[in-house]
């Protein structure tokens, strides 16, 4: 499978999130490429400016939007 686009990986954020617990970026990452079985390549590959990988920064753009929306919150700094 390939990396998944942010709009893709939307759904399983939330639903993943729905539990209304504090998630890392981290944890979400993890588990959300667990949930699209990307390999171990696909969750090292980068961007070209190489300063972060291409399946976090899907995660970080979906994150974004629902910020945007108000459906989820950032409750630490970092």
């Amino acid at each position: 499978m390939s990396i998944p686009d942010f709009q893709t990986c939307m759904l399983p954020f939330l639903e993943f999130v729905s539990d209304k617990k504090e998630h890392s970026v981290r944890e979400t990452t993890e588990y959300l490429s667990n949930q699209f079985n990307l390999t171990d390549e696909e969750k090292k590959e980068m961007l070209p400016s190489g300063q972060q990988a291409v399946f976090s920064n899907r995660i970080g753009w979906a994150r974004t939007y629902f910020g945007k929306a108000g459906l989820i919150e950032g409750t630490k700094w970092g």
